[in-house]
């Protein structure tokens, strides 16, 4: 413990902030993962149940699950069953769950991005505060005893290079938890892709779907 808050005051004030970006980009990593894994369980749970409602075509009781749930997946089946409402066209029904993926995406990749900000922000701050540390250094040395300068430039460098350290210390655990957000997020974008298929297909075996018109001109069979 020595050890490190040495190391954090012999960095000089360019820590502080550094030390600021670390703590609210660990806070947001964080809130992102629950965020995100509660949504991912969610959609399982609701889906499960919506699945064997869709088999009975009992779309009143889908649409109350869906606003019972604030699942994503229970929105995107409910914005479907709507459209089925008006249409009994596939291919509306699909264009109506597709708009619903559009929405949940921005709610799920919300403030991600912002990890991947605060890392570079971090290391350009470790960058700055080493620079203002060496142009400190070379003005102190600038005035020193010619005997005294070696050894007093070369602590001042040591010192300065602490701010880079820690920058890179804290930029590199926000790189790895925005990457590891990124591709949760992926997964459940997917997801909610695939729920959306399945759905269609079930709407297909319970024939809900009007049949398609045939072509001018093809030949009967």
């Amino acid at each position: 413990m020595n050890t490190v808050v040495n190391f954090f005051q012999s960095g000089g004030p360019f820590m502080y902030p550094i030390a600021l970006v670390l703590v609210v980009g660990l806070a947001l990593a964080v809130e992102r993962w629950l965020f995100l894994t509660t949504a991912k369980a969610s959609n399982r749970r609701t889906f499960n149940r919506i699945l064997p409602l869709l088999q009975k075509k009992d779309f009143a009781s889908i649409v109350e699950v869906a606003r019972q749930s604030k699942a994503p997946v229970g929105r995107i089946v409910a914005a479907g069953i709507a459209r089925l409402q008006q249409t009994p066209r596939r291919e509306e029904v699909e264009f109506a769950m597709e708009e619903g993926v559009m929405e949940a995406v921005p709610r799920l990749e919300k403030r991600t991005p912002y990890l991947a900000t605060l890392a570079n922000i971090a290391t350009l701050l470790g960058l700055l505060g080493t620079i203002m540390g060496l142009i400190a250094a070379f003005t102190a040395v600038a005035n020193a005893d010619p005997a005294e300068k070696a050894n007093l430039l070369s602590q001042s460098i040591s010192v300065a290079m602490n701010t880079t350290a820690f920058g890179l210390m804290s930029a590199i655990p926000l790189l790895l938890a925005h990457a590891m957000l990124q591709s949760k997020t992926t997964e459940i974008i997917d997801s909610l892709e695939m729920a959306g298929v399945k759905c269609l297909n079930t709407m297909s075996n319970t024939n809900v779907f009007a049949a398609r018109p045939r072509a001018t001109g093809e030949v009967a069979r």
